[in-house]
């Protein structure tokens, strides 16, 4: 049932957000205030499944066709719901149904070709927090917890396969995610 995938992943995110809350609270490491640089790269990309509860949340106040027209007649250079003149410490619209890359880059680590894991983070965290940086990364090589990239995306595919296997540029994953939705309703109501 998809009410059940939308759970699924919701809970995937919430175990997700607690390891970052943690990792960030252990190493200080934080985003600047403001900053989103990392939100207008232009090849962000994400599954269909990583969008399903911001879908369905749209669905529920009546603003998916809405949605779904103004991604399938627009092709803006970034997500969609970002909202650069928004104040606070991003500029994230729907901040609470971002998807699984916007809550993994920055705070998670993947596994590199000799089986160690390394931080996956921006050039600025890198550069104007250097001493943060280089104890998360030593903290990480003595095997200390991070939420790992490939675990995330592993339970996320456990959801549901076909919705996770492929990716697309960002808006693309976020319309595709709406027409789940809808399709699903359609025969319901």
């Amino acid at each position: 049932m998809l009410l059940e995938k939308v759970r699924a992943v919701e809970e995937v995110f919430r175990i997700l957000d607690e390891e970052i809350t943690a990792f960030q609270s252990r190493t200080s490491l934080h985003c600047s205030w403001g900053c989103g640089k990392c939100c207008f790269k232009s090849d962000i990309e994400a599954s269909a499944l990583e969008f399903l509860p911001f879908a369905h949340h749209l669905y529920t106040l009546g603003t998916a066709y809405e949605w779904y027209e103004k991604l399938r007649d627009t092709n803006p250079a970034h997500c969609l719901i970002l909202n650069p003149t928004q104040g606070g410490a991003g500029m994230c619209s729907q901040y609470q149904h971002r998807g699984l890359i916007c809550r993994l880059f920055g705070y998670s680590a993947r596994t590199n070709k000799y089986g160690n894991r390394e931080l996956v983070t921006c050039q600025i965290i890198k550069t104007e927090q250097k001493e943060k940086y280089e104890a998360a990364e030593e903290e990480i090589g003595k095997g200390e917890p991070v939420p790992v990239m490939s675990q995330y995306y592993m339970r996320m595919h456990a959801i549901d396969p076909a919705l996770a296997q492929e990716f697309f540029p960002i808006n693309e994953a976020i319309r595709r995610a709406i027409e789940v939705i809808l399709h699903y309703y359609a025969y319901r109501e």
